[in-house]
């Protein structure tokens, strides 16, 4: 008998015995007697295991619901609602650079972002058009993308990692009237400008010759918001709560990076259910080292200072041995992480810096259970704020009580509250499973299954946005759900679930894998790699390392001559790969297995792994430390598996 009937059927059994004559006593425990019977026990242990962890979910849940409501109402936008923080804190440190050192008080920031503005009337730019953004993490890019939204111009932001083809998708996916890029990425731009629309106005910030900037058709973008009036625009967007912000691109599950539609209520939603979720402060200073062209440096790390008032020290690039010295000259109480940072953390040599920070929380998405609790003991973290959700996701989850391993919760005593669900798919195809009416199956404890969240465009909060391109957007829609005639967001992650409501990851699904903190598309390194080779037939795939965090990429090439180079093929590779997607393991073979349609198989490459005892191919290991290809041998596999040689 479901959890929810138990309790009006156990009391309606007790009237019933009432009205045929029996004493209210003997009625009541009668009642209780069959309400415990049908699994009312088990119900009542788990409401008491979590009924705790639940009202504090549903009191964030509420907060962040009602606020949102309000802002919709006022046509409220991410702009007018940092307008409010500068009224209250307009002499405070809002954004520090640690490059430079320089601070940025909230006053100065909107001063800044409203010379960015006028500066983007006077280029002609009005709203629904957009700009890329092509830079390294630095305060001048939040005031960028915040000055454009105050004119209702929309920012793509563009991972400074990517080159060439991608870096092009990237820019013309998003239908980009200008570009401005930092000075540091002058030259993947000039590798692309051939390319690019000659409409396409260009801007540069940062040290570059008038030379280059010539040779780019670039404008010097630093002297031309030098002169831009810094009073706020003449011009208001008329843009509201539920219209595009920016995008953020993700690689999702295949293909080229999508542009995820990021609206300004999404932007509020992520970053109010941080704030609320793991108890942060006007007062705390947050340092920010994850890349602001992603949601969870950009959102989850700034957004903390646009609409709370919280100081962040923004790090152009991560580096493990200055981090804990970084938090205590900037005196910072809460760090941001990807799993993969907190594992570079416990590998760098015992230090005092280690403990003598003031950060109090850790807040993040990936941290492994075997590394959890070494990561909170060794750097004597108090709190770790484990969450899990997508950019354009309407199912994310936050670990509010810091249950070691979960990546968030659902309630297991009030389910509807908040709608999603694990669902049963076939882990291969990733096909739904479906019973006989039609409906997806919910999972049961300990089953995993594929998240979704029911999709209502009403609500800011179960709202999906999608991406830029229409049919990216379809394929991660299903219908027939929770009931006939809905619609719910596909995840594309399987998670299992405990019996106390506790998620935790399991494994990304589709053509992508998870490197370095990054979604690596296979489909895509294939791409580049095969054009590298001639068209040669590749395959590439993510392989499990013991104590490494995701997967390490691993590509199986037909070398059919035998005269496969390493040293030339990593030049190459190091021109047009990010350094996430860089396969760390190579496997030459005579031909790459293909199905009857010509479809690439990699089920047996996967199984068999870069282990040379289970092939007669050549293997090899790319040293990053000698930064070469070394042919796989026993002992360096030994080395490997133990955890002995360096990724």
């Amino acid at each position: 008998m479901y959890a929810a009937l138990r309790f009006p059927v156990a009391v309606g059994s007790a009237g019933l015995l009432r009205v045929l004559g029996a004493t209210w006593s003997w009625s009541l425990a009668a009642g209780l007697g069959l309400y415990l019977g049908t699994g009312g026990f088990k119900f009542l242990y788990l409401a008491a295991r979590t009924v705790k962890r639940d009202l504090s979910g549903l009191y964030v849940l509420l907060r962040v619901k009602l606020r949102i409501r309000g802002f919709v109402q006022r046509g409220s936008t991410i702009p007018s609602l940092f307008a409010q923080t500068v009224a209250l804190y307009p002499d405070k440190a809002a954004l520090i650079e640690e490059a430079t050192g320089e601070v940025w008080t909230f006053r100065q920031l909107d001063q800044r972002s409203n010379a960015v503005a006028n500066w983007a009337l006077g280029q002609g730019w009005e709203p629904g058009h957009v700009v890329a953004i092509f830079m390294e993490s630095r305060p001048l890019m939040v005031a960028l993308w915040l000055g454009l939204a105050k004119v209702g111009v929309e920012a793509a932001l563009i991972n400074f990692n990517l080159r060439r083809d991608s870096l092009l998708h990237c820019l013309g996916v998003s239908e980009a009237q200008g570009l401005v890029f930092g000075a540091e990425l002058a030259d993947a731009v000039l590798e692309v400008n051939s390319s690019l629309d000659p409409a396409m106005v260009k801007f540069c910030s940062g040290d570059l010759d008038s030379e280059r900037l010539i040779s780019l058709s670039s404008q010097n973008l630093d002297l031309l918001l030098k002169s831009s009036p810094q009073k706020p625009p003449s011009f208001r967007s008329i843009k509201g709560f539920n219209d595009k912000l920016f995008y953020i691109y993700t690689s999702g599950t295949t293909g080229l990076p999508k542009a995820a539609i990021v609206v300004h209520s999404r932007y509020y939603r992520i970053a109010a259910f941080g704030y609320y979720s793991f108890g942060l402060r006007p007062d705390d200073i947050i340092y920010d080292c994850l890349p602001l062209y992603h949601s969870a440096g950009n959102i989850m790390g700034v957004g903390q200072c646009l609409l709370h008032g919280v100081t962040v020290v923004v790090r152009r690039r991560f580096s493990a041995s200055r981090f804990w010295d970084d938090c205590i000259k900037y005196n910072c109480t809460v760090v941001q992480y990807i799993g993969e940072i907190c594992r570079y953390l416990l590998s760098q040599p015992v230090k005092p810096s280690d403990t003598a920070h003031r950060v109090r929380i850790a807040i993040g998405n990936g941290l492994r259970p075997a590394v959890w609790e070494e990561f909170m003991q060794r750097f004597s973290i108090k709190h770790i704020g484990e969450f899990y959700g997508a950019t354009e996701c309407n199912c994310s989850i936050a670990n509010l009580d810091g249950k070691v391993g979960a990546c968030g919760f659902n309630s297991v005593i009030l389910p509807n509250v908040y709608p999603i669900r694990l669902v049963r798919v076939d882990e291969e195809s990733m096909e739904l499973v479906r019973d006989q009416r039609g409906l997806c199956i919910p999972c049961g404890p300990g089953e995993p299954g594929l998240l979704v969240g029911r999709i209502n465009q009403r609500d800011p909060l179960r709202r999906f946005d999608g991406y830029a391109d229409r049919d990216a957007t379809n394929k991660k829609i299903a219908h027939n759900v929770f009931k006939k005639g809905d619609s719910a967001y596909l995840s594309g992650d399987v998670l299992v679930m405990d019996e106390l409501g506790y998620m935790y990851f399991r494994d990304r699904s589709g053509d992508t894998f998870r490197w370095r903190g990054e979604n690596v598309s296979t489909t895509e390194v294939e791409g580049v790699l095969s054009s590298l080779l001639g068209q040669t037939d590749v395959a590439v795939y993510g392989v499990s390392v013991p104590g490494v965090e995701g997967r390490a990429g691993m590509a199986c090439i037909a070398d059919v001559t035998g005269g496969f180079d390493c040293e030339v093929f990593l030049r190459e590779v190091q021109k047009t790969l990010p350094p996430y997607a860089r396969p760390v393991f190579l496997r030459l073979c005579p031909q790459v297995d293909t199905t009857g349609t010509f479809k690439i198989q990699k089920t047996r490459l996967q199984k068999e792994g870069y282990d040379p005892r289970h092939s007669t191919d050549r293997i090899y290991f790319l040293n990053s430390r000698a930064g070469r290809y070394e042919a796989m041998t026993e002992d360096l596999y030994g080395a490997i598996i133990e955890g002995r040689a360096s990724l």
